[in-house]
């Protein structure tokens, strides 16, 4: 048994919140399912995710005294936390301001206030003159516990502003529309979108998405300018709710591009800014395990696809007056652990970024000669992103890149002279020195063989004996590839002699499609393995030792911390599980929820299948927790989260308590004005991170808390 040293938590708080049992039994596929604490899920969860004050008051009291148990307990750190804030803050340039994109007459961008918690949304003249202010987040938020600036976004002819914003965290944002002559926002509003908005070329419409009754995005409407709400035009609708839809504007600022997915395949529509009341036009119709995204050349679509077996995706081409299946011809040819993950098309190049190996790089082409040549970096472990694109005519790419120890940078990239020009800096006030620090790459071995990849910093000084304490971060889920990318806000740990690292398990793509495959569906478990290998690996390489390992995850790596906690409880210090989808089974076992439809191609669906049933059954952290000692673990959820539901963490936390045989503590923390993002502003989400890592600290001290 892994001894822990708890001093870092008060040794005399109350006895934790009792959770009544309320027992329910169901059979399903000839299991019976026992759960004491299904009634925590409450009947009107729609109507709570738009008004919080709609929730059971008792359940609300629960909450409220589970909110101040954790502070009890953690009332030791209160001092430590303060402290993070201060350092974190310090290491923001509080009055800063993006590089402006040029669009038009105007050069547009973002800036913040000293103090401020939101952007400023500005522009000037190209040709010189005064900054206009379009919309001061700042005041925009006064009075709100939580806002949400979704998009702002000028119309062609740069009279009107269209912004959305959320002020629930229930990720439902209103659309207004700003006249920018007298900076007064006109009556009417969109109510229930997603947020996107893509203006007609005229300026005299826009495009939007509505979110249903269940919370999935569903059609696509334009809204005139003037019209009333009901004179809206219904352009895409896809009834299917394990679909959603999704709108963007193409590069080229010609066409919205309508996106219906779900996590196997895909099905574009254009829709022509010149003509928004043609029909929308289909690219290809959805096939089994199809999938594909666009960028529009002149008459050309270029085509990121999966299509004949091209697992880690290559690039095609076709006409966009025929733009079908049968007209798709090969541009960029497959490589199977190359994976092609973005393309930006511009009037003379095609532009892609893809991962080898788990390293980014940016590949250029020229489009009339076909020479190709690379962007990439030394480092051993790094990001590169594409930032918003400058226009389609000017061949001039502009990308951010960064590391675990070195601060974002911005660079306009001419793709004719391959001239690299550094825009902006991530600038940290209190003073950053990349060279205290070491960036670098391991690789586990699995339990099957495959090698996982990691990515670690710590400070160069460091003694690798073994005692080092270690954060491990893990995801592992939908594909999605977690970024070597640099986060002034780790530093507060590594300062004080944490190892910070990164598994980047099998659910990702960072080894190639393949390597999500490996992650999901009957192969979930892998997450859980090749996390654990990772620890390990890091334990042979003197980098830390058992009992001294704080894993963090949210979401889906909500799912994995409390997956590795009930496998091997004695590996960690500690574990931080932030809105974590612990109840996977039950929410995958109804419908009705507003991702269990699409999630079943992630997870299996336990309704139909029962050996999807059984595999979920076998790892689903809530099902099961064990009469065992666990780690000191911290959960944290939000009120109106329509993701990962407030009831998750909350019956996780009341089983756990119930159940285990020695450890913890076990807290929840619960942010009764937010949803799956936590808190708003840039200033009010350290207050977040601050409680993380106290807890982390707490974790492994040894009286210094």
């Amino acid at each position: 048994m892994v001894q822990r040293d708890r001093s870092g938590f008060a040794p005399d708080a109350a006895l934790p919140p009792l959770v009544e049992k309320r027992p329910q039994t169901r059979t399903i596929h000839s299991v019976a399912l026992a759960d004491d604490y299904a009634w925590l899920k409450v009947a009107n969860w729609q109507e709570v995710l738009r008004d919080s004050s709609r929730l059971d008051p008792a359940i609300r009291a629960l909450l409220d005294a589970e909110n101040s148990y954790a502070g009890e307990v953690l009332a030791p750190t209160a001092a430590m936390q303060k402290k993070l804030i201060a350092e974190m803050r310090a290491r923001i340039k509080e009055e800063d301001s993006d590089v402006p994109v040029e669009d038009g007459p105007f050069l547009y961008y973002d800036r913040h206030r000293a103090g401020g918690e939101y952007p400023i949304v500005c522009r000037e003249p190209v040709a010189g003159g005064d900054e206009q202010i379009l919309l001061d987040g700042d005041r925009e938020a006064e009075g709100r516990a939580y806002f949400d600036l979704g998009v702002a976004r000028a119309a062609p002819d740069h009279r009107t502003l269209a912004w959305s914003a959320d002020d629930k965290g229930s990720e439902l944002y209103a659309i207004r529309l700003r006249d920018l002559e007298s900076g007064k926002d006109r009556a009417e509003t969109v109510a229930d979108a997603d947020g996107t908005i893509v203006w007609t070329a005229d300026s005299s419409a826009f495009l939007y998405v509505r979110v249903d009754a269940n919370h999935r995005t569903a059609q696509v409407y334009l809204r005139r300018l003037g019209a009333h709400p009901s004179d809206d035009r219904l352009m895409v609708e896809e009834l299917d709710p394990a679909w959603f839809v999704h709108l963007h504007e193409s590069s080229s600022r010609t066409h919205a591009v309508v996106t219906i997915e779900d996590h196997v395949a895909s099905e574009c529509y254009l829709i022509d800014l010149n003509e928004p009341l043609a029909k929308p036009r289909i690219v290809a119709p959805r096939e089994p395990d199809l999938r594909y995204s666009v960028e529009i050349w002149s008459e050309t679509l270029f085509i990121r696809t999966n299509a004949d077996g091209a697992e880690d995706f290559k690039i095609m081409s076709a006409p966009i007056a025929n733009p079908g299946r049968g007209q798709w011809v090969d541009v960029i040819p497959h490589k199977r652990g190359r994976m092609i993950i973005a393309m930006r098309a511009f009037r003379n190049y095609l532009v892609w970024l893809e991962r080898e190996a788990g390293l980014p790089r940016i590949v250029c082409r020229d489009l009339v000669s076909g020479e190709e040549h690379a962007i990439s970096f030394d480092e051993q472990a790094y990001q590169l992103r594409f930032a918003e694109n400058l226009g389609f005519a000017r061949d001039l790419l502009r990308f951010a890149y960064s590391s675990m120890t070195t601060p974002e940078e911005i660079y306009d990239y001419d793709l004719a002279t391959r001239l690299r020009t550094l825009r902006k800096r991530q600038e940290i006030p209190s003073g950053h020195d990349p060279s205290r620090y070491v960036t670098r790459r391991l690789f586990a071995k699995a339990k099957d063989g495959e090698l996982v990849p990691i990515s670690i910093l710590h400070r160069k000084d460091l003694v690798c004996d073994g005692e080092a304490p270690l954060l491990l971060y893990g995801y592992g889920a939908y594909g999605y590839s977690i970024p070597a990318s640099f986060d002034e806000d780790r530093f507060s740990l590594v300062d004080r002699g944490f190892v910070y690292a990164i598994a980047h398990i099998r659910g990702g793509t960072e080894k190639g499609w393949h390597w999500y495959l490996d992650g999901k569906l009957a192969h979930k478990p892998n997450t859980f393995s090749d996390f654990i290998a990772t620890a390990q690996c890091l334990i042979d390489e003197k980098l830390t030792r058992a009992g001294r390992i704080v894993a963090r995850g949210g979401s889906a790596g909500g799912m994995l911390m409390g997956a590795v906690a009930n496998l091997q409880p004695d590996l960690f210090a500690g574990i931080i599980a932030d809105v974590p989808f612990v109840d996977v089974l039950n929410t995958m076992l109804d419908a009705e929820l507003p991702l269990t439809p699409p999630e079943w191609l992630e997870w299996g669906n336990p309704i139909e299948d029962a050996a999807a049933f059984a595999t979920i059954r076998s790892y689903a952290p809530y099902e099961n927790v064990k009469a065992q000692s666990y780690p000191p673990i911290l959960a944290l959820g939000g009120l109106t989260d329509p993701r990962v539901t407030y009831w998750e963490p909350l019956k996780w936390v009341a089983r756990l308590r119930a159940t285990m045989t020695g450890g913890g503590p076990i807290l929840l923390k619960t942010n009764m004005g937010a949803g799956h993002g936590g808190a708003s502003g840039r200033f009010e989400q350290l207050a977040e991170t601050a409680l993380q890592y106290s807890f982390a600290l707490a974790c492994v001290a040894k009286g210094e808390v």
